[in-house]
C-alpha cells in the first residue's frame, strides 16, 4: 500500500504518546485555542450579521427609504409627483405623510412621539408595519375617526389598549377666552404594532386627514416617501429622481436619519473581527512552540532517519504535516462549534432571559430587543481559510529548523 513517507511518519508522530507530557499539553492548549478562536470569530460575526439584518429588514423597513419634500412647504401636487417617480425603475412604491412631533397622555403619563400621518391602503407599498400588527388593523384608520395605532412598548408604559382614550399634546398653543392653551386632540387606540425595536416605544400612526387638520395643512401633504427595490441605491438615485423633476424639491434618505447606525455596526463588525483574529495567532505562536519542543525531543528521531537517507526536504514536511494536522483538527472543531452557536444563540440567550428573569437587551436602549444571529457561509469560509493559512505558516519556521539538523552533532551524545 502507497504511503508518502512524510504524511505517514508526521501522523504517526502526532498519534504517538510522548515521555514529555508538558509537550502535549501544549499541543493540546494550542488545538484547544485555535478551537475556541475560530467559533468565537463564526459566532460574533453571525451576531453581527444578525444586527446589519434586522436593522435592514425592521428598521429600514419602518423608516422611509427616501423622501421627497418641498421647501418648508406642503407638497401640493404629490399625486402627480407619485405617478412621476412610481415610473423609475427602482421604485418599489410611493406614499404621502404628515409628520408631527408631541406628546401622549394617558392616566397621568406623558410620552413624546412622533406621529405619521399616512393613507393606510398605501402605506403598505413602503412600510412592513401591517405585518407586524399585534392587535387591530391599519385599515381601522378611517377620516375623521380620530384613530390612533401605537407601538407596543409606547402604549404598555402609558397602560393603553384597544379602544381607550389618549390625548395628544401639540407643540403649539391656541389663543382661547381662557387664556393661551396648548392644543389638545383625543385619539381612540384602535391598533398596536411591535417590530421588536425603539420604535416601538417613540412612533404612532393617525389617518392623513386626521394629521393635516391637527397641523391645519388645508391642502398637500408634508411629502412622499419611496421604498427602492435596494434601499443602498436610494442615495443615488433620490439625486438623479429630483434632478429629473428639475430639481424643484428636497430630497433626503435613509443615510441621513440611520447611516451612522449602519456605519457603526460595519465597523464595529470589522474590529470585533479584527481583535478575535488575536486569538487564532496566539494558537498559531501555541504551535510554532511546541513544533520547537518536539524537534527538540526527536532530535534524535531526526538524525536517524537523515542517516537512513531522508532528504531535508522530507523532515521538513514531517514536521510541516505534524503542525497542520493540529491546525485542522483545531479549525474543524471550532467550525462545528461556531457553526452550532450560530445557529442557536437567539434561543440559547431567549431561554437564559426567560429562566432567570434577565434581559440582556432592551428596546428602550437598543434599536432591538433579542440578540439575532445570521449565519453566512462566505464569513465561515474565509475565517477557516485563514485559521489554516496561518495554522500553515506557524509551522514553517520549526520544520525548517529540523530540517537543518546535522546527524553526527545530534548522535554525538545519544
Amino acid at each position: 500500500m502507497f504511503r508518502p513517507f512524510s504524511i505517514y511518519v508526521g501522523l504517526r508522530y502526532t498519534a504517538a504518546k510522548r515521555s514529555n507530557h508538558f509537550i502535549s499539553f501544549i499541543s493540546l492548549v494550542s488545538m484547544l485555542g485555535l478551537t475556541l478562536g475560530v467559533a468565537a470569530l463564526i459566532l460574533v460575526l453571525s451576531v453581527m450579521n444578525g444586527f446589519d439584518r434586522e436593522l435592514k429588514g425592521r428598521i429600514l423597513g419602518m423608516v422611509p427609504h427616501a423622501t421627497i419634500t418641498d421647501y418648508g412647504q406642503p407638497l401640493l401636487d404629490w399625486e402627480n409627483l407619485a405617478r412621476q417617480v412610481e415610473q423609475e425603475p427602482d421604485v418599489k412604491g410611493t406614499a404621502p405623510f404628515i409628520q408631527a412631533q408631541g406628546m401622549l397622555t394617558n392616566r397621568g403619563v406623558v410620552r413624546g412621539v412622533v406621529i405619521n400621518g399616512i393613507d393606510p391602503e398605501l402605506e403598505q407599498k413602503v412600510s412592513i408595519i401591517d405585518d407586524h400588527m399585534k392587535a387591530g388593523s391599519l385599515d381601522a384608520l378611517q377620516p375623521r375617526q380620530y384613530g390612533i395605532v401605537l407601538g407596543a412598548l409606547l402604549a404598555r408604559s402609558m397602560g393603553a389598549a384597544i379602544g381607550d382614550k389618549v390625548t395628544l399634546v401639540l407643540p403649539e398653543a391656541s389663543i382661547s377666552v381662557a387664556g393661551v392653551v396648548p392644543r389638545l386632540k383625543r385619539f381612540e387606540v384602535v391598533g398596536l404594532f411591535e417590530v421588536g425595536a425603539e420604535l416601538d416605544a417613540s412612533l404612532a400612526y393617525i389617518h392623513i386627514d386626521d394629521a393635516a387638520r391637527i397641523k391645519r395643512i388645508a391642502e398637500g401633504v408634508d411629502g412622499l416617501r419611496l421604498e427602492f427595490t435596494d434601499l443602498f441605491d436610494a442615495p443615488q438615485r433620490m439625486t438623479q429622481i429630483v434632478s429629473a423633476t428639475g430639481n424643484y424639491y428636497r430630497a433626503s434618505d435613509w443615510t441621513r436619519t440611520h447611516g451612522n447606525l449602519f456605519q457603526a455596526i460595519q465597523l464595529e463588525k470589522r474590529m470585533i473581527g479584527l481583535l478575535l483574529f488575536l486569538i487564532v495567532f496566539v494558537a498559531a505562536f501555541n504551535i510554532v512552540s511546541t513544533l520547537v519542543m518536539v524537534v527538540t525531543d526527536k532530535k534524535a528521531d531526526i538524525a536517524i532517519l537523515r542517516t537512513l537517507g531522508a532528504t531535508p526536504g522530507r523532515i521538513m514536511r514531517i514536521f510541516m504535516v505534524q503542525g497542520t494536522v493540529i491546525g485542522v483538527i483545531g479549525t474543524l472543531l471550532g467550525t462545528g462549534l461556531g457553526v452550532l452557536l450560530a445557529l442557536t444563540v437567539t434561543d440559547l440567550v431567549a431561554w437564559v432571559e426567560q429562566t432567570f428573569g434577565i434581559q440582556f437587551l432592551s428596546a428602550d436602549v437598543y434599536f432591538i430587543s433579542y440578540l439575532p444571529s445570521q449565519l453566512q457561509m462566505n464569513d465561515v469560509g474565509v475565517i477557516v481559510a485563514t485559521a489554516l493559512s496561518i495554522s500553515f505558516l506557524a509551522t514553517l519556521y520549526p520544520a525548517y529548523r529540523a530540517s537543518k539538523t546535522q546527524p553526527a552533532e545530534a548522535l554525538r551524545y545519544e
